[in-house]
């Protein structure tokens, strides 16, 4: 069923406050208006529907700077993670993928300098040991230097000893992992196994070269902070990782593009990305009731398996599941990706440009943000994704 059938003409159609879901949408084009972003595309749902989709702001699509529309598709980043992972999903419940085993009795090349005791599991949750493995941008087309990159690989710690956010590399193992058991193109398989029966055929993980050009490029705006602003804030300096400047802006190369890096590169739509989660809401059931996951594979999925680990940037636990963050109810949800007023038990994955993308088991709702300004000061990001966040939470009518 094509996308467009899942909209909504009003909020309250999908059970939304129309005067909440108002303030939703005056609180993302804010910085628009400001002039701090170019861009940005917001949608939130409920009921299985779009109840409100906005794009604000302009964007260079293909050498051409024009205004954004609902239908320019964004560079999601990380909220890629969630897609990945929930492709996983599908080979764990026909029984071709337990993630308790180890990584070399999928993948064998993947079996050197140290690495052999990996699991598979130690790949979603960012405990393998090998945050900074090294793959370049203008190798992620040639599955051989994939391979190649994998036999090169070391371990940075022992795999297990501590949680630390891989940004690129796990997902790159998890994508061979998948090509070898469903014998397809992990890009691919996502498209016929999770975005196709979704209805949603712009939900994409890789982009051909020749539709490049209805992407938005991306931007960088914005000061950075210095590290004596972190230290007036009692906060630690962020740690050096791959996602540097030049590697982000690499993504506005049609050839990076295609590639559809498993870890970060997804191209999609703010609605694909809250009608996603919808699918994952309603038990695994698409918006037309077509069956994509079964509810038992959600529910072990959503089961944080990083208890005992923190995180070394905010000396918090992860709340870790199978390639998702559980909100959690220790008061720190806007510190993973949630706002003030989530529910414990809400999920999903944002993206380094201050992407959103999750859902809330309480209320049903989920939503999808997409911008292409990239935010130097990673504190006003993030807290205009804790705003933006919790006020689409706050969204369910009375």
């Amino acid at each position: 069923m094509p996308a467009e059938h899942f909209f909504a003409n009003h909020p309250a159609e999908a059970g939304l406050d129309p005067a909440r879901v108002q303030a939703l949408m005056d609180r993302a084009q804010r910085e628009v208006v400001e002039g701090l972003l170019p861009s940005c595309q917001i949608a939130i749902a409920r009921n299985g529907r779009i109840g409100a989709m906005r794009t604000f702001g302009r964007a260079v699509q293909g050498g051409i700077d024009r205004p954004a529309t609902n239908q320019t598709l964004y560079i999601v980043f990380s909220c890629t993670k969630a897609i990945m992972s929930s492709a996983a999903w599908l080979l764990i419940e026909e029984g071709k993928l337990d993630t308790s085993k180890r990584v070399v009795d999928y993948v064998p090349e993947f079996g050197t300098n140290g690495k052999e005791a990996v699991t598979v599991e130690q790949l979603l949750i960012h405990t393998g040991g090998f945050p900074d493995a090294p793959y370049a941008q203008e190798d992620w087309l040639d599955r051989g230097k994939r391979l190649q990159a994998f036999s090169r690989w070391r371990l940075q710690w022992p795999a297990g000893s501590k949680y630390t956010y891989h940004p690129t590399s796990g997902f790159w193992v998890i994508a061979e992992i998948i090509e070898r058991l469903s014998r397809m193109d992990f890009r691919q398989f996502v498209r016929t196994r999770i975005a196709e029966p979704l209805g949603l055929p712009e939900l994409r993980v890789g982009i051909p070269r020749n539709e490049s050009a209805r992407v938005a490029d991306l931007v960088y705006v914005g000061e950075a902070l210095t590290p004596e602003d972190w230290t007036r804030m009692g906060l630690p300096v962020p740690p050096q990782t791959e996602v540097t400047e030049s590697a982000i802006l690499g993504f506005n190369s049609p050839s990076v593009r295609e590639a559809g890096v498993p870890g970060g590169g997804a191209i999609a739509t703010a609605a694909d990305m809250a009608l996603f989660y919808q699918a994952l809401l309603a038990g695994g059931k698409a918006c037309d009731g077509t069956r994509i996951w079964k509810e038992e594979t959600l529910r072990d999925a959503m089961r944080v398996r990083t208890e005992g680990y923190v995180d070394p940037v905010f000396g918090l636990p992860p709340n870790r599941a199978l390639g998702v963050i559980i909100a959690g109810g220790d008061g720190n949800a806007n510190l993973r990706g949630f706002g003030r007023t989530n529910s414990a038990a809400a999920f999903g994955h944002g993206g380094a440009g201050g992407q959103l993308a999750w859902g809330d088991p309480a209320t049903g709702i989920s939503i999808g943000y997409c911008t292409n300004g990239f935010d130097r000061n990673d504190l006003r990001q993030g807290r205009r994704g804790v705003a933006i966040s919790s006020r689409a939470a706050a969204c369910a009518a009375p």
